[in-house]
């Protein structure tokens, strides 16, 4: 038996998009038969509390999760031994751009947008040397293809640009590229349900995963939240994280029921939904939110005419 997961990164409280993507993953993983783990992606953007807010928030709405919580903090030396693996294979070399060289090199005509372009693909020792003097060096992957072909549950078939990513960076810290493809795989997570924003990412994953010589896993990248700008969903937009809209009056199971009614699902339980779940009828365009309207649709009557 296999297994789904939900990784939020413990920067604030989850939003709207945010807890229906973890409802998506929870009925993926259980209409498959799988396991439910929650991993804490707290290597970048942590804030303090943030992930005693999340795990309450997910427990609210009544999500349950199977194991032990995963915090990639904890499993460093695991992402090292896997850098340690590439570098046996030739597949790992320094690299001193900064965010800069690498937008101004990439704009040539000849390179793929966003691509990183192989600066310091093949500098000599004494280039390197000479370079690593100004500049600490992160560790990128000797990509040996240029693209990837995974395949996701709503978007099929879906190639994607492999590039020299980077696996460490020059603060010493894994990559989310890096960590994920072997958190997911040493955990025994062979299902991934996240954002559709993250679908570019897969392929270099994927790639990643069979160097590593681990399984691609199963993607499904769902529709994001977005607000009626097209803009995804965020702090700006009002009252969207579950916080803000209980301090309105509202039952967490009132903002599960707006969930679910989302994705085209019955909205009287997590159960009954999971009873009808299938994904082949989930929407497959963003799901636009108009905060003021949803809390005045879930508040009390009582609340609402004050």
């Amino acid at each position: 038996m296999g297994a789904g997961r939900f990784a939020p990164s413990p920067s604030g409280p989850l939003h709207l998009g945010n807890l229906r993507t973890a409802v998506l993953a929870w009925l993926f993983a259980g209409s498959t038969q799988r396991e439910f783990l929650l991993r804490i992606e707290d290597l970048d953007r942590v804030r303090s509390g943030a992930e005693a807010i999340q795990i309450s928030e997910l427990e609210s709405l009544g999500l349950q999760f199977d194991g032990s919580l995963l915090r990639q903090s904890e499993r460093l030396p695991i992402y090292f031994d896997a850098v340690e693996q590439l570098k046996k294979q030739d597949l790992v070399f320094p690299c001193f751009c900064s965010r800069k060289d690498i937008a101004e090199a990439a704009s040539a005509p000849h390179a793929a947008p966003g691509a990183y372009p192989g600066t310091c693909r093949n500098l000599s020792p004494a280039e390197r040397e000479a370079k690593s003097q100004d500049r600490p060096a992160a560790l990128r992957l000797r990509a040996e293809v240029t693209e990837f072909s995974v395949h996701d549950q709503l978007a099929g078939g879906y190639a994607g640009v492999v590039d020299d990513f980077v696996l460490v960076r020059n603060d010493g810290a894994p990559a989310y590229n890096l960590a994920v493809v072997v958190d997911d795989a040493l955990s025994g997570i062979d299902q991934v349900v996240r954002g559709d924003d993250l679908l570019s990412s897969a392929p270099r994953q994927g790639y990643l995963a069979t160097l590593l010589g681990y399984d691609v896993p199963e993607y499904a990248h769902v529709p994001l939240a977005l607000n009626t700008k097209g803009q995804r969903l965020a702090k700006r937009d009002g009252a969207v994280t579950l916080e803000e809209i209980t301090e309105h009056g509202v039952h967490p199971a009132d903002v599960v029921a707006i969930l679910l009614e989302s994705l085209g699902l019955p909205s009287t339980s997590l159960l009954a939904a999971l009873e009808a779940f299938d994904p082949v009828n989930l929407p497959r365009e963003p799901w636009i939110v108009e905060p003021e309207n949803i809390v005045q649709q879930l508040m009390p009557p009582a609340s609402r005419n004050r």
